[in-house]
Order: structure tokens, then sequence, then C-alpha cells
């Protein structure tokens, strides 16, 4: 039993999937920064942390979609199920948009809100274009 467990063939996470994933929400998380310093009293330079911050929060979002490619909420028959990937990447969204919406103590508003939009744009993005 315990020799079949060490024999079983594991897949290898799609790292195209996860770059491309990681490079959207990176790109996204720019335009984060430019939404954000806009936004905030003080603009870009006194803020320069938190902004980094919310660009690195996307990034993140981005990689841990990249990584969910296998995860299945959704059941669909074709190919690039793309239903699944609203799903998922709303799910993802909401969770790594809300590590920022708890630490601005309830008042960003507008980036948790991104984040909504930003999960399902990663997650369309990176399964159109993996495979």
């Amino acid at each position: 039993m315990c020799h079949q467990v060490l024999n079983e063939v594991k897949e290898m996470p799609d790292y195209r999937r996860i770059a491309i994933a990681t490079l959207t929400g990176a790109l996204l998380g720019v335009l984060c920064i430019i939404g954000v310093g806009a936004r905030i009293p003080g603009g870009y330079l006194p803020n320069i942390i938190f902004l980094i911050g919310m660009w690195y929060n996307r990034v993140i979002m981005g990689m841990l979609i990249g990584f969910a490619g296998d995860m299945i909420l959704v059941r669909r028959d074709d190919q690039k199920n793309m239903v699944n990937a609203v799903v998922r990447g709303l799910l993802f969204g909401v969770l790594v948009s809300l590590a920022i919406f708890l630490s601005t103590e309830f008042r960003d508003v507008p980036a948790l809100f991104a984040g909504f939009a930003y999960g399902p744009i990663i997650d369309i993005v990176a399964t159109w274009a993996a495979k």
C-alpha cells in the first residue's frame, strides 16, 4: 500500500500559468498604485510603503491564482472552463484583498472592490493563455 502511494505520479505545477497570473497581478498592481495614490492624502511619495504593499498584494493574488489552476469549483464540459475561472478568481480576489482591507481598518473599500474584479481578471487571463 505504502509502495503504491510513493509510486503515484504527481503532476508538475503549470509554471506558464503561474508566470502569466503573477505578471497579470503585477500589472494590475500598478493600476492599484495609480488609483490608490491619487485617492489618499499626501500623494505617492509619503505613502510609498503602503503603495508597495498594495502592489505586492496583487502580485501575491496572481501567484495564488496561478497555483490554483487545477482547483475546480464549477464543473463544465468545455476545456477552458471560464465560469470556474471567474468563481475561483473571485474567491482568491476576496481572500487576498481582505488582507489589505483589514490592514486599513476597514477604510479602503475601493481597493477591496478592485480585488473582487482583479481576481477574476487574473484567472481568466491565466486560464485563457495557459495550455
